[in-house]
């Protein structure tokens, strides 16, 4: 058996290259059997971090429904997403699935609420931002391996993490801090398949939470078909199978999307790299502009979807309450762990040091996101009822 894991052979110049990636900040041997983003996407599904998000929110939290997503189902999807783009853009398939499964281990129980919550709490000191903590789970907290604390992964997986959105022109705190020691060349922008995980993520979030808002009665397959980018989808479904279930018809609809979708984002990044003629991965970076991104008319199609779930979703009455009860739970969390580290488990209080510090604020911070939705709401039993034990 070969001591070095063989490169595939069919990736475009304009990929990163396996076998010439920068590596890692503890050196490792190489593996004969993986590559180095097949090793790094291993690492995050066996993950602790990675495992919570089977009971993070996407909108709905956990109880409400077996059937809503979950950060994890939506982190799968993602990732089936970006491996199919990848492959039709002859781009590292593995790099951008870790990308993907990995892009949402920073989210804080509760969504977006529990995010807004925690970067209020956090407003005097530094603030709170889920892509920063994705990248502090995989470079710290996560302690799995005895010679390093986090995951230790790629170069590549580390910079498409911190710069999956773009340049990072005004990084966080712990990104900032990151990138003192490892610098990830935050004003360039990621590679080409950073930018696939990216849009994946766009892609999944949008149509499933079309889906999961149907089947919760949000708003109305009609409402829905209404919608230009939906609405094609829906006309294909109902003329291929006439008469089907609202349940069906939902799924066929969302699945006939994302296939417009993809095929929309391959046809104009295709064009857009053929204009740039990049050498190598690193002139996608130099590039003046992203070389994944859906075309102008796709773009404002899944902006009006953008703006349906938002106005009929996000801020339906329903999910506006869990949202109020979810941040309520969060700033209570925050609140008495912030001024009493000392009800932290032991190996958190050793780290919060004395109260009410910024030390403390940002171990208790580091706590309340490793959450999941499940044991927010049991913490916060635990520490407000007294006939809860401990």
């Amino acid at each position: 058996m070969a001591d070095r894991f063989m490169p595939f052979s069919n990736l475009a110049a304009y990929a990163v290259q396996a076998d010439a990636s920068r590596g890692r900040l503890h050196a490792e041997p190489a593996d004969a059997t993986r590559s180095p983003f097949q090793r790094d996407r291993d690492r995050i599904v066996h993950s602790r971090a990675f495992r919570r998000l089977q009971y993070k929110t996407q909108v709905f939290i956990f109880h409400e429904g077996d059937h809503f997503r979950t950060r994890l189902t939506h982190s799968i999807e993602v990732a089936q997403i970006a491996r199919s783009i990848a492959r039709r853009l002859r781009l590292d398939e593995d790099l951008a699935e870790a990308l993907a499964l990995a892009h949402d281990l920073g989210h804080p129980p509760f969504g977006h609420a529990g995010e807004d919550a925690l970067d209020a709490a956090m407003r005097t000191h530094g603030g709170f931002d889920h892509n920063a903590q994705s990248l502090k789970h995989v470079t710290m907290l996560e302690r799995r391996y005895a010679a390093f604390d986090g995951l230790n992964l790629t170069w590549e997986t580390l910079e498409g993490l911190a710069k999956h959105n773009g340049p990072v022109r005004q990084p966080s705190q712990y990104i900032a801090e990151y990138d003192f020691r490892h610098s990830l060349d935050l004003g360039s922008h990621a590679s080409a398949e950073a930018q696939v995980a990216a849009i994946a993520d766009d892609i999944a979030y949008n149509n499933h939470d079309l889906e999961d808002g149907l089947r919760a009665k949000l708003f109305t397959i009609e409402e829905v078909g209404a919608l230009a980018l939906p609405g094609a989808g829906l006309e294909e479904a109902k003329l291929a199978h006439p008469g089907m279930a609202l349940e069906r018809l939902a799924g066929e609809m969302v699945r006939r999307v994302i296939s417009r979708m993809i095929q929309d984002v391959v046809a104009e990044s295709q064009a857009r790299i053929e204009a740039l003629a990049p050498a190598d991965a690193d002139a996608i970076r130099a590039a003046g502009r992203p070389v994944v991104a859906f075309s102008a008319a796709m773009f404002e199609a899944n902006k009006s979807v953008r703006g349906f779930l938002f106005e009929r979703m996000y801020r339906h009455w329903r999910v506006n309450r869990t949202v109020g009860k979810s941040r309520r739970v969060v700033q209570m969390l925050f609140s008495l762990l912030h001024g009493g580290p000392q009800m932290l488990p032991d190996e958190w209080r050793a780290r919060a040091g004395d109260a009410g510090t910024p030390r403390a604020a940002r171990v208790v911070c580091d706590y309340i996101a490793g959450m999941t939705d499940r044991f927010a709401l049991e913490e916060y039993k635990r520490l407000t009822d007294p006939s809860v034990p401990g």
